[in-house]
């Protein structure tokens, strides 16, 4: 193993997939083709349930050998603070925050990388509407991320299955592949699905 951080890393096409347990959310992130049929596990994570959603950290394997990046809250219980992503080193790569104020009507988050910033809505407004007022459940999730000019930087869309999928599709390649993972697992755990 190297000293050096790794390298800017852009997968077009992956799936999240979180394994239903007893105490702990388990993510298992996979590279996939255009058809979201996995055929790389690139990551995995584990959070336990229960627990405040502060930190997320991301695994080469099973038996959690290599940490090779994660998410944390700037601060403990504080929501609105954001939560920075880093890579196995430690050193920050990206940054994201939920936005209060906008995801009443519609969940919004706001994103960072190196070179570009966006933001990241609901898709339907109404499905938003549903999901926080109703009990019906497997409603979808779809959010589209775009840059401040409107470009499409990344998509996460779950899909109905045993446990949440999630399709994400990486449509920039200035999107590094561990900030896109780390806010689609953060989009399941800070909406508690």
């Amino acid at each position: 193993m190297t000293d050096q951080p790794a390298a800017h890393m852009h997968v077009p096409y992956f799936v999240v997939k979180q394994k239903l347990t007893m105490m702990v959310n388990r993510y298992e992130i996979s590279e996939s083709d255009q058809s979201f049929n996995p055929v790389r596990l690139l990551a995995l994570a584990e959070q336990k349930r229960m627990a405040f959603k502060e930190q997320v950290t991301f695994y080469s394997d099973t038996g959690k050998s290599r940490a090779v990046f994660g998410f944390k809250a700037r601060k403990k219980l504080d929501l609105n603070a954001g939560y920075d992503i880093t890579d196995e080193g430690g050193q920050q790569i990206g940054f994201f925050k939920k936005d209060f104020g906008a995801s009443l009507l519609r969940s919004t988050f706001h994103i960072e990388g190196a070179g570009f910033a966006g933001t990241g809505q609901e898709r339907n407004q109404l499905v938003g509407l549903l999901r926080r007022f109703t009990e019906i459940p497997m409603l979808p999730i779809h959010f589209d991320f775009v840059d401040a000019q409107g470009q499409k930087l990344f998509s996460v869309e779950r899909r109905m299955s045993i446990g949440d999928r999630y399709n994400v599709t990486v449509a920039d390649t200035r999107v590094d592949f561990r900030i896109a993972a780390a806010v689609a697992v953060g989009l399941d755990a800070l909406m508690a699905r």
